[in-house]
């Protein structure tokens, strides 16, 4: 399973770990994704979603309804069905 937001659209981005001694190794800084359920009352159904955790602050903030519409309304494909 990828490890990418489905409303946001974060992915893993790449960078270096730098020791002491300054020597640079390769690493990967992974998104905060969890998997949660959400109930939908406009449309009567509950959907699971991969999210980060920035993206649940913001359904906290807006809900869920107004969220997916924004997600939807910047092009990103949810996989909801409004």
């Amino acid at each position: 399973m990828s490890k990418v937001c489905q409303l946001t659209g974060k992915r893993p981005i790449v960078g270096n770990n730098v020791s002491h001694s300054n020597r640079k190794t390769k690493r990967r800084f992974l998104p905060n994704l969890k998997k949660k359920r959400f109930f939908i009352p406009e449309t009567g159904e509950w959907v699971t979603l991969r999210i980060c955790t920035a993206a649940l602050r913001n359904i906290d903030k807006y809900g869920i309804h107004l969220y997916l519409q924004m997600c939807a309304k910047k092009g990103f494909d949810t996989g909801v069905t409004l």
